[in-house]
């Protein structure tokens, strides 16, 4: 491979699939299972937050105090376990333009990818699961190793290199994500980002949060040679 990166991190929803509200749904599901009530954790939430920040957030919210460990671990099961049925179930699931033709494509050329992803490890693989886009990425950073977005971001880098058993110059990692928290994370973690307007942020904005590059969609080439 020749060109100035070498591991490309991606983020998932809203970059590669979309998943039309089935990780809402599923934290739905197990609050009301669990305590009987109608929760809608976009009220307690922000685009890029971890899937621990959400559950913390929106179960202290509404029950009034923040979960024991034995109540949140009960919490992040039965969310997991409706993360399934409605990962599965939702019809507006679907990859994003250009995926499916890029990552196979990058693998081939000798690129290294992994993820970089608010949801937890579980959870991420779920959701990519459905469109067996799980294959392609090796390593990763998730929810469930730090609140923090720049900090997985440097987990990820570092299993990067756990991997591939080599070590990976920061000037060869390049983050692709959708939102302004995903280009603040890598440039905390001292690497570049793609923003891609895919999702909810436009071209534009994604230019005055600072990204690197911008490109509407995956469909375009990404900055790697």
């Amino acid at each position: 491979m020749s060109g100035s990166k070498k591991a490309l991190l991606f983020d998932i929803d809203g970059t590669l699939i979309i998943t039309d509200g089935a990780g809402t749904i599923s934290w739905s599901f197990a609050f009301k299972e669990l305590y009987q009530l109608d929760v809608d954790i976009e009220k307690y939430s922000d685009t890029g937050m971890t899937d621990p920040e959400v559950g913390r957030r929106s179960f202290t919210a509404v029950i009034g105090r923040p979960p024991t460990t034995e109540e949140f671990s009960k919490l992040l099961e039965r969310r997991m376990h409706y993360l399934v049925q409605t990962v599965n179930e939702s019809t507006g699931y679907h990859v994003l333009p250009g995926v499916q033709t890029l990552l196979p494509s990058l693998i081939e050329h000798g690129f290294i990818l992994g993820l970089v992803t608010g949801n937890l490890e579980a959870a991420a693989h779920v959701k990519l699961h459905r469109s067996n886009l799980n294959q392609y990425f090796s390593f990763g950073g998730y929810g469930s190793d730090s609140p923090e977005r720049s900090v997985l971001t440097k987990i990820a880098m570092a299993r990067g290199e756990t991997v591939y058993g080599e070590k990976i110059s920061p000037d060869a990692f390049l983050a692709i994500g959708d939102t302004p928290n995903d280009i603040i994370a890598a440039h905390q973690a001292g690497i570049q980002c793609v923003g891609v307007a895919s999702h909810k942020y436009t071209a534009s904005d994604l230019k005055d949060a600072n990204a690197d590059f911008v490109l509407n969609s995956l469909e375009e080439a990404l900055p790697v040679w």
